[in-house]
């Protein structure tokens, strides 16, 4: 196992540098540049200044000595500094990633439990109006985006029976306390895990389904050992197995999903830190989002492989 997982995060290197590459060159090719989005269109534009700003900031050199820059504070450690504030990308990403993981930790959460319950239920279940509904809901919950489900939910639960709050993640002028911060967070949760909660319905159901018709089930069950057990012992452990892999899977969709999600509900993470750096064409930020979130995707398909090994102890990685 210690030699697989040394050769994978070796490949992974050349693999994030792609990744870099590709990112710090589309970015260059956005319209305009941070210098021309931090001034003003009711200010006039003194050319000189322009290009003395875009020198102190280096945007006036060429795109691959740009990124080797770039790379070099990498390899020494520090993300760079935002053209906007001047503050380092590291200490901005820190603030916010807590956030971030407490959005996309909840609404996992939500979806794994909610998925796979509803999944064992339908399949035990089979043909009967409990699994026509579940199956009814999963297909509605794969067809809504999470965006548009953000909003159905701020209309129900926010105007017209104000439960929870619409933005941010406290509320202002007062002191922090773990309630309110839930009621903040359940909305945007919800929106985020919801849709989720139908995928992992439909494969834990599809796995079930198949796992229940293996001969050590039958054998099981006839040795006199409790639904209950059957289901948690034989059946739920060996069905989890490629629901292992949705998981890992839907990782980085979480990471797409938080983006409008934090937008949509003002959420202080590092998706609503990407679309300001965007929109200020904040070169260093972008590229410290993009990096960490490709470190994030990475760690979570390594993660998965290694919880295949623990569910199935036939599995093993030479």
């Amino acid at each position: 196992m210690t030699t697989y997982i040394l050769r994978r995060l070796l490949v992974s290197i050349p693999i994030l540098l792609g990744i870099t590459v590709i990112v710090f060159f589309v970015a260059s090719k956005m319209p305009g540049d941070a210098v021309l989005a931090m001034i003003s269109t009711e200010t006039p534009q003194a050319e000189d200044l322009i290009k003395l700003r875009r020198g102190q900031l280096g945007l006036d050199l060429p795109l691959y000595v740009q990124y080797g820059r770039w790379l070099w504070q990498l390899l020494q450690g520090n993300l760079g500094y935002s053209f906007q504030t001047g503050e380092s990308v590291i200490d901005i990403l820190l603030a916010r990633i807590p956030a971030t993981l407490q959005l996309m930790g909840t609404a996992l959460l939500i979806a794994i439990v909610l998925g796979v319950a509803m999944g064992v239920v339908s399949a035990l279940k089979q043909y009967s109006r409990t699994d026509y509904t579940f199956t009814f809901l999963g297909f509605a919950g794969i067809s809504i985006p999470d965006f548009f489900l953000g909003m159905v939910l701020v209309y129900l639960l926010a105007i017209q029976w104000p439960l929870f709050p619409t933005s941010g993640i406290s509320t202002a002028g007062e002191p922090y306390s773990l309630v309110d911060n839930l009621r903040h967070l359940a909305l945007p949760a919800l929106a985020l895990g919801l849709v989720r909660t139908a995928t992992f319905m439909r494969y834990t159901r599809t796995s079930v389904l198949e796992v229940m018709n293996n001969d050590y089930v039958r054998t099981a069950r006839a040795k006199g050992l409790s639904e209950w057990l059957v289901v948690v012992r034989h059946i739920l452990r060996n069905a989890l197995i490629p629901v292992v892999t949705v998981i890992g899977l839907t990782l980085p969709v979480l990471f797409g999903g938080s983006v409008i999600i934090e937008m949509i509900f003002q959420w202080p993470g590092i998706g609503l830190m990407f679309i300001g750096a965007v929109t200020a064409r904040d070169s260093p930020v972008i590229m410290g989002y993009v990096l960490f979130s490709a470190v994030m995707v990475q760690a979570s398909n390594l993660l998965t492989d290694m919880a295949y090994s623990f569910l199935d102890p036939r599995i093993r990685y030479d």
